[in-house]
């Protein structure tokens, strides 16, 4: 079964999420502001997405400018970012789509077709 790690008010994930229905799809929803991934999820996730970390942090939120993490994931290390990402689901670019093998982040068509479309 396929995780959809989203937020309902975003945008992106609405975007995305219409497109996995009208594809026929299935997945379970997980609203990651109040369950984000745990950190050895995260970490299984970002290890097996071969994308670097920073594609995984969302840059444009607000947590991001409020804890600095511009400056922050300069000095700290990859297992303290994931910690602070577990511990706070916004400051994870959404969506994080997997079915524990094939990973997608953030939404764009043409990525989902490439990945979601056997």
């Amino acid at each position: 079964m396929i995780k959809f790690y989203g937020y309902n008010k975003c945008s992106t994930c609405r975007n995305a999420k219409k497109w996995l229905k009208k594809n026929q799809i299935p997945f379970t929803e997980i609203d990651i502001t109040t369950n984000p991934p745990s950190q050895s999820a995260l970490q299984k996730i970002i290890k097996q997405s071969n994308l670097e970390l920073k594609n995984f942090l969302n840059q444009s939120g607000i947590q991001y400018r409020e804890l600095n993490m511009k400056e922050k994931v300069k000095t700290l290390s990859q297992k303290e970012i994931i910690q602070m990402m577990a511990n706070e689901g916004r400051l994870i670019k959404r969506p994080i789509v997997t079915d524990g093998q094939k990973i997608s982040v953030g939404f764009k068509e043409e990525d989902f077709k490439n990945i979601w479309l056997d």
